[in-house]
């Protein structure tokens, strides 16, 4: 049985505190997952310095991105994460469901997107031809397939991080997704 704890603001560096305290400004709490990085002195302000790196693709674009990676690495944690934060960027139930299968039925180029995220992923970079083509095809350029590749790796590593330690899911828990077939 892992016992990994969420560690408390008490229990980190100074640096990972003041974090702590820039993200319950921000966000009103400190997710646990976020807690989890504090075990390292410096993981914590390194990923998210990555994760909110300047990117060319949309906050939209991001969670299509960060969906389709975090179910196909089976993280509950994210997923439960970016339902949320896809909500709140616009996305329907119906569609965030879409999106963690790889698709969407209702925006080719999020569709594109999506299903090179998920291609890429399943894959471990070596992206299929076809999926590449679309993707270019519904205009995304070669620096957006460099900045989702990207966005790729910055979410699997927080994939890793939670099936590693399994911290307690603080956001509404996502639900199952039907596998089908597209």
């Amino acid at each position: 049985m892992n016992t990994f704890n969420v560690p408390t603001r008490e229990e980190v560096s100074a640096n990972n505190q003041a974090i702590f305290d820039n993200l319950n400004n921000a966000l009103g709490f400190v997710p646990n997952l976020y807690a989890t990085y504090a075990h390292s002195d410096t993981a914590l302000e390194n990923y998210l310095n990555f994760a909110n790196a300047k990117t060319s693709l949309s906050a939209k674009e991001k969670e299509v991105v960060n969906l389709a990676v975090s179910q196909v690495n089976e993280c509950i944690y994210c997923l439960s994460a970016h339902t949320a934060i896809g909500k709140m960027n616009g996305f329907t139930d119906e569609q965030i469901l879409e999106l963690r299968a790889g698709y969407s039925s209702v925006n080719t180029k999020l569709d594109a997107l999506a299903r090179l995220a998920k291609n890429v992923t399943e894959n471990r970079g070596r992206t299929d031809e076809v999926v590449l083509e679309n993707f270019f095809n519904a205009g995304y350029t070669k620096a957006n397939l460099i900045d989702a590749i990207s966005l790729v790796g910055d979410k699997t590593i927080s994939n890793y991080i939670h099936s590693t330690t399994q911290v307690p899911v603080d956001f509404p828990v996502a639900q199952p997704l039907e596998v089908q077939s597209f």
